[in-house]
């Protein structure tokens, strides 16, 4: 057992309370405060260390080839996406189709949302045991141990007749003034999807089942999209731009801009993921971790903030359709391998990540004892 598994807290014991107002993060405010408040700091052995953490060898997969239609090339990339799931669960794509100038534009756009003043930015606010929204640190919901971002979150959908999902939202919960915004992000998501299915078919083949299996069981996904933007700190040794978790979704493509703060706890240390801008940061999450048989894991990482500049990225979260039973494929369960989490559904899952636990390592463990004790 190492520091985070004792240490991280289990069902949410840090809720604010109903009655105590939530502090208010404004970031155009308090990155340059000197002294940062209180509920920032977070405990001397999550703190992260001032010096610079090791970089992490992080497989390279080309998926030139593979979306080319190449089978020895899908075999591959197959094969380096299975062996980086085995050990941490990251690696990075190249060469993977997504628009060069849409990745630009998705980073610039951020800008005009996240300058806003607060009260503008407020419009959108992110409601309690709501996934999507703005949310300026998680002030309204935790006490203690607050990460220094603000994130805004919107829901993209596969299904058909949704095709216009994230330009509605724009538009329709922020105003005309935002539909360009709306179009960006929404063939931001266009391309992550067909990224993401088309790396579902690598891992149904790297766990030597039915290539199209995951693929298919993704169609018409609920899946989410996060803009996050992280301010400079003035002491950015006391806290976290995001504390160490696990996501609880299924697949996690990010794209990090040039700054850094990226970092993956792996063999009992902080490794950092470098910035490369031709690359997408990818990792699978607790529900392909359940999806698994917990043969792939989903591995514990966080982000870091500094005192020079802000930073930024990308992240898109691939999560089945809300409704769909999460349940390994037949091929991962016998008698070496029985069934580990019982079967549940992404919006039972995501419900209890918003409402009733603070995501770590532990969320997919704990849901299963709460599933099952409510079954029981």
């Amino acid at each position: 057992m190492n520091k985070y598994q004792s240490s991280m807290p289990s069902l949410q014991t840090e809720r604010i309370d109903a009655q105590q107002k939530p502090l208010v993060f404004d970031s155009l405010i308090l990155q340059h405060e000197a002294n940062i408040p209180q509920q920032f700091i977070w405990p001397d052995h999550e703190k992260p260390n001032s010096r610079k953490a090791k970089e992490l060898a992080v497989p390279l997969v080309d998926l030139g080839g593979f979306l080319s239609g190449r089978a020895n090339s899908a075999k591959e990339a197959s094969t380096v996406v299975g062996e980086a799931c085995k050990k941490h669960g990251f690696f990075l794509v190249i060469n993977h189709g997504v628009d060069a100038n849409l990745i630009v534009d998705a980073h610039r756009y951020m800008d005009l949302f996240f300058e806003l003043p607060l009260s503008e930015k407020q419009r959108v606010q992110r409601k309690v045991g709501e996934s999507c929204g703005y949310a300026s640190s998680f002030t309204g919901r935790f006490s203690s141990k607050l990460p220094w971002k603000e994130t805004l979150s919107f829901q993209f959908s596969d299904e058909n007749n949704s095709s216009k999902t994230v330009e509605d939202y724009f538009e329709n919960k922020m105003g005309k003034e935002f539909a360009r915004l709306g179009k960006v992000y929404q063939e931001y998501c266009n391309a992550m999807n067909k990224l993401s299915l088309g790396i579902m078919e690598l891992l149904g083949m790297s766990l030597g089942i039915q290539q199209s299996h995951f693929k298919e069981f993704f169609k018409e996904n609920d899946s989410i999209m996060r803009l996050n933007y992280y301010p400079r700190c003035q002491k950015p040794d006391l806290t976290l731009g995001t504390g160490p978790h696990c996501d609880p979704t299924s697949l996690t493509i990010l794209h990090q801009d040039s700054v850094g703060g990226l970092e993956v706890f792996i063999d009992d240390e902080w490794r950092s993921i470098t910035p490369n801008q031709n690359a997408f940061v990818v990792n699978i999450g607790d529900t392909f971790m359940a999806l698994s048989n917990g043969r792939y894991r989903s591995c514990l990482h966080r982000a870091v903030v500094n005192n020079k500049i802000h930073r930024k990225s990308l992240a898109f979260f691939l999560c089945p359709k809300k409704d769909k039973v999460v349940s390994p494929p037949d091929e991962l369960v016998d008698e070496k391998n029985p069934r580990i989490y019982p079967d549940f559904t992404w919006s039972t899952f995501l419900d209890f990540t918003q409402k009733h636990y603070r995501a770590d390592m532990n969320t997919l463990q704990a849901f299963s004892n709460w599933i099952q004790l409510k079954n029981s």
